[in-house]
C-alpha cells in the first residue's frame, strides 16, 4: 500500500507540474517537477523512497529510449551519426578520465579510481531532458539530431565505464585490455541483438496484419511490452547492453508505416496517443524521482561536520567547469572537422559555429541516470574498509545535475530563442502542394453521377488549403471577404436588373389587360341580338357568331394574362425579398468601420425601399399566396446562381481573387443552384452522402500516394511525411466513425 501511495503521489506531482508550467513558462517543466519532488521528500506526509537502479533502468529508461529512438528523424540521425557517436563514446570516455585526474589532483582525498567513477557517471546526458529542449529553445535539425543521438548511445558508455571504475576502486586492480574487450562485447552485442529483434518485430506485426489477427488492443499491448522484454533479455540473459538493444530495435521497427487502411490508421492513432501519454508520465516521474532523491543525496554530506561545505561547493564548481569546458571544446572540434552538408568542405570558425557549439554544450544536461549510477556506489571495498568519499561523490554528482539543468533552462533560450510559435513555412507549403495535387486528381474523376459529391469534397480541401495559407501569411480572411462582398454586389446588380425587367413586363401586361377589358365592354353594343319584328338574315347570324367567338377568345386571353400577371407579381415580391436580404447583409457586413461603405450600402438600401413603396402605391393589388412567392423565389435564386457561376468562372485567371476562394464560391453556388431547381438536396439523399464518403476515401488515398511520391523524390523528410500521414489517418478514422 505504501508503494501504491507513492506512485499516486508521483503521478499527482506530474499532473500538478503541467498546470504550474503554464503560469511560469520561463521555468522548464523538468525543473518544476524536480522542485515538486524535493518538496515531497522534505514533507513528512509523503512516503520515503529508495531507488533500485536496475528497476529504474527497465521501468523508465527502456520505454523512453525506445520511444525516442522510434520517433527520431532517421535521416537527420544518419547525417549526424558520426558526431553523435563521437560525443557518446569519445567525449564520455574523455570526461571520465579528465574529471578523475583533475579532481584527484585538486583534492587527493578523492582516490583516482573513485574520481573516475564520478566522471563516468557524468558522461551520459539525460535523454528525457534533451527531448524536451525543443520546447524552450529553437535548435537546428543538426543540433537536435546530434544531441538526441548522443543521448541514445552514451548511456552504455557511462554505465560500462562506471562499472570498471568502481571495480578498480573496490578490488584495487584494473585491466585495460579486459575493460576494452568487455566494452566492445556489450556495445556491439547490444546493437546486434537490437537489430535482430527489430527484424523479428517487423515480421511479426506485418504477418499478423496480413493474416487479419491485428487488433488495436493486441497491437498496443504488444508494443508497450516490447521495450521491457528486449531490455531484460539483453541485459540479464545475453549480458549485453540492454539500453543499446532497445535503442537499436526502436530505430529499426517500421510496422506502423507499412499498412494503409482504416484499421491500421486507427491502431496508429491510438498507439501514438498512448505513447505520448506514457512518455509524458514517465518523463515527469523521472524528474519527480530525481527531486525526491536530491535532498537525501546531498543532505548527508552537507550535514557532515568533518567535511567543509565550502569545499563541497568548490568541488561542484570545479567539476562543472571541467565538464562544460571539455564538452564545448569537443563539440567545437566536431563541428570544425565535420564537412558542411551543402558545400562539402570543412566549416570555418565563425560566431555561428561557436554559438552552435555553446548550444550543444548546454544542451547536454545530466539527469537521473547520473544520480542512479552514483547511488549504486558500494558502501564497502573488498578489504572491508568504507568506500572512500562515497557521500561526497554523490553530493557532487547531484550538484552537477542541478547546475547543468539550470544552465540548460536559462542559457539555451538566450543562445537559441524559441521559434515554436512560428509555423514551419516549408512544411506548410509541402502540405498545400499535396492538397492541390489531390484536388486536381479528384477533379479529373468528376462524372455526371458523382459531380455533387466530389464538389463537396473539393470544397473541404480548398478550405484546408486556405487555412494552411493563413498560417504562413499567404492567405488573409479579408481576401475571401472581398470576394463575398463582390459576389453580393453582383447578386444585387443582377436582381435589380431582373426586378426592373419584371416591373416593365408587368406594366406592359397591365396595359394589355386594360385594353382587352375595354374591348370586352364594347362588344355587346356592336352585336345586337335579332327580334321577332325584324328577323335577322343569315349573314347577320353568321356575323353574330363570329363576334361571340372573338369575345370568348378575348376573355380567354384575358384569363391567361391575369395568370401571367399573377406570376409576375409573385416574382416581383420574391425579387424584392431577395434584394432586401442582400442589402441587409451588405449593410451589416464588417468592413473595418468604413463610413463610406456604410453610407453606400445604406443609400442603395433606402433607394430600394422607396422604389418598392412607390411601386406598391402604383399597383394596389390583393396579397399573393406565400407558396407562389416561395416557388418564384426558388426559380429566381436558381437563375441568379447560374449567372454568378458564369461570372465567377470568368474571374479565374485574372488574379483579382484567390483561386481557392473562387472555386469554393463556385461550388457553393452550384450546390445552391441544384437545390433551388429541385435536382437534389445533399443532406436528404443517402446515395449522395455515400458518394461523398467514397470521394473522401479516394481523396485520402490520393493524399497518401502524393506524400509517398514526395518522400521518394526527396522533397520531404520521413519525419515530415509521418506527421502528414498522421493527419490523413485521423481524418480516415473520423470518416469511418461517421459511417
Amino acid at each position: 500500500m505504501e508503494t501504491f501511495i507513492l506512485i499516486l503521489c508521483i503521478l499527482a506531482a506530474v499532473l500538478v507540474s503541467s498546470f504550474i508550467s503554464r503560469f511560469i513558462p520561463r521555468i522548464s517543466t523538468p525543473l518544476v517537477q524536480i522542485a515538486l519532488g524535493a518538496v515531497m521528500a522534505l514533507l513528512p506526509i509523503f512516503p520515503r523512497m529508495r531507488l533500485d537502479p536496475e528497476l529504474f533502468m527497465v521501468l523508465f529508461i527502456a520505454p523512453l529510449l525506445y520511444y525516442e529512438a522510434h520517433t527520431i528523424n532517421k535521416v537527420e540521425l544518419l547525417k549526424g551519426l558520426r558526431s553523435s557517436l563521437s560525443l557518446a563514446i569519445g567525449l564520455a570516455a574523455l570526461t571520465m578520465i579528465m574529471v578523475g585526474v583533475i579532481l584527484h589532483a585538486a583534492w587527493p582525498m578523492f582516490p583516482l579510481a573513485a574520481a573516475m567513477a564520478l566522471g563516468a557517471a557524468l558522461g551520459p546526458t539525460d535523454a528525457v531532458a534533451v527531448s524536451s529542449l525543443g520546447e524552450s529553445a529553437d535548435l537546428t535539425p543538426d543540433e537536435h539530431s546530434i544531441l538526441a543521438g548522443e543521448s541514445l548511445f552514451n548511456d552504455a558508455t557511462g554505465v560500462i565505464g562506471f562499472q570498471f571504475a568502481i571495480l578498480a576502486t573496490v578490488t584495487g586492480s584494473f585491466s585495460l585490455p579486459r575493460a576494452l574487450g568487455e566494452f566492445l562485447l556489450e556495445f556491439v552485442g547490444g546493437i546486434g541483438f537490437g537489430l535482430i529483434m527489430g527484424f523479428v518485430v517487423n515480421w511479426l506485426f506485418e504477418s499478423a496484419r496480413r493474416l487479419g489477427w491485428e487488433t488495436t488492443t493486441t497491437r498496443i499491448l504488444l508494443e508497450l511490452f516490447l521495450p521491457f522484454l528486449i531490455y531484460m533479455v539483453g541485459q540479464n540473459i545475453l549480458h549485453v547492453s540492454g539500453v543499446l538493444a532497445v535503442v537499436s530495435t526502436g530505430l529499426l521497427v517500421r510496422f506502423d508505416h507499412t499498412g494503409v487502411g482504416p484499421n491500421t490508421s486507427k491502431a496508429n492513432i491510438v498507439s501514438s496517443s498512448v505513447w505520448k501519454v506514457l512518455s509524458f508520465s514517465l518523463n515527469g516521474a523521472v524528474f519527480v524521482l530525481l527531486g525526491m532523491l536530491l535532498p537525501a543525496a546531498m543532505g548527508t554530506s552537507w550535514r557532515d561536520r568533518r567535511v567543509s561545505n565550502w569545499m563541497l561547493v568548490a568541488t561542484i564548481t570545479l567539476v562543472c567547469l571541467t565538464v562544460i569546458v571539455l564538452r564545448f571544446l569537443w563539440t567545437a572540434s566536431v563541428l570544425i572537422f565535420t564537412k558542411d552538408h551543402e558545400t562539402g568542405s570543412r566549416r570555418r570558425i565563425t560566431s555561428k559555429l561557436l554559438r552552435s557549439a555553446a548550444v550543444m554544450t548546454f544542451g547536454g544536461p545530466k539527469g537521473t541516470i547520473t544520480l542512479s549510477l552514483a547511488l549504486t556506489i558500494p558502501y564497502m571495498t573488498d578489504d572491508g574498509s568504507a568506500f572512500p568519499m562515497r557521500s561526497e561523490l554523490i553530493f557532487v554528482a547531484a550538484g552537477v545535475i542541478i547546475v547543468t539543468l539550470v544552465l540548460a533552462n536559462f542559457a539555451l533560450p538566450l543562445l537559441a530563442p524559441s521559434q515554436s510559435s512560428e509555423v514551419p513555412a516549408q512544411q506548410v507549403e509541402k502540405s498545400i502542394k499535396v492538397l492541390r495535387g489531390t484536388v486536381r486528381e479528384l477533379s479529373s474523376r468528376i462524372t455526371d453521377e458523382n459531380r455533387l459529391a466530389i464538389q463537396q469534397v473539393i470544397k473541404q480541401y480548398n478550405h484546408r488549403i486556405a487555412k494552411l495559407k493563413s498560417r504562413i501569411g499567404q492567405y488573409s480572411p479579408k481576401d475571401f471577404q472581398d470576394l463575398q462582398v463582390q459576389t453580393m454586389e453582383w447578386e444585387q446588380d443582377y436582381m435589380e436588373e431582373r426586378l426592373s425587367r419584371i416591373e416593365e413586363a408587368q406594366d406592359q401586361l397591365e396595359e394589355r389587360i386594360k385594353s382587352k377589358d375595354a374591348s370586352i365592354e364594347q362588344a355587346p353594343a356592336s352585336a345586337q341580338p335579332a327580334t321577332e319584328a325584324e328577323p335577322s338574315t343569315e349573314a347577320e347570324t353568321v356575323a353574330d357568331r363570329d363576334a361571340d367567338a372573338q369575345l370568348i377568345d378575348r376573355r380567354s386571353d384575358r384569363g391567361d394574362d391575369q395568370e401571367e400577371l399573377l406570376n409576375l407579381r409573385s416574382q416581383e415580391q420574391a425579387a424584392r425579398r431577395i434584394l432586401s436580404t442582400i442589402s441587409g447583409s451588405l449593410f451589416h457586413l464588417d468592413r473595418g468601420g468604413e463610413l463610406r461603405w456604410r453610407a453606400y450600402t445604406a443609400r442603395r438600401r433606402i433607394r430600394g425601399l422607396l422604389h418598392s413603396q412607390f411601386h406598391r402605391l402604383k399597383h394596389l393589388t390583393q396579397p399573393i399566396d406565400k407558396d407562389r412567392v416561395y416557388v418564384a423565389g426558388r426559380h429566381l435564386q436558381a437563375e441568379m446562381n447560374h449567372f454568378l457561376i458564369e461570372k465567377l468562372y470568368s474571374e479565374l485567371g485574372k488574379g483579382r481573387f484567390k483561386t481557392e476562394d473562387l472555386l469554393n464560391t463556385i461550388i457553393n453556388h452550384q450546390m445552391i443552384e441544384s437545390s433551388a431547381e429541385g435536382k437534389t438536396e445533399y443532406a436528404g439523399i443517402p446515395a449522395v452522402r455515400d458518394q461523398v464518403e467514397e470521394a473522401k476515401r479516394e481523396g485520402y488515398a490520393i493524399e497518401l500516394s502524393q506524400i509517398q511520391d514526395m518522400v521518394e523524390s526527396g522533397e520531404i523528410s520521413r519525419t515530415t511525411a509521418r506527421k502528414m500521414r498522421r493527419n490523413v489517418y485521423v481524418m480516415q478514422v473520423d470518416a469511418d466513425s461517421a459511417l
